[in-house]
């Protein structure tokens, strides 16, 4: 059985949001806008995707 990821791009700049926001879409793995990653579907992951929900897109 294959593990589920999902594709999450930064579609705005971290610039002017708070601090912590910034921090999760970092620890994500993203460097920058239009920057795509592929990360395991886990509640954590999914949770921190919610806190920035904003910030990113997923697919």
């Amino acid at each position: 059985m294959a593990d589920k990821t999902l594709k999450v791009t930064q579609v705005r700049s971290i610039i002017g949001f708070n601090r912590k926001q910034g921090a999760v879409v970092r620890s994500l793995g993203l460097r920058r806008i239009r920057h795509t990653i592929e990360v395991p579907d886990t509640p954590e992951i999914r949770g921190m995707i919610h806190k920035v929900r904003h910030l990113v897109s997923v697919e």
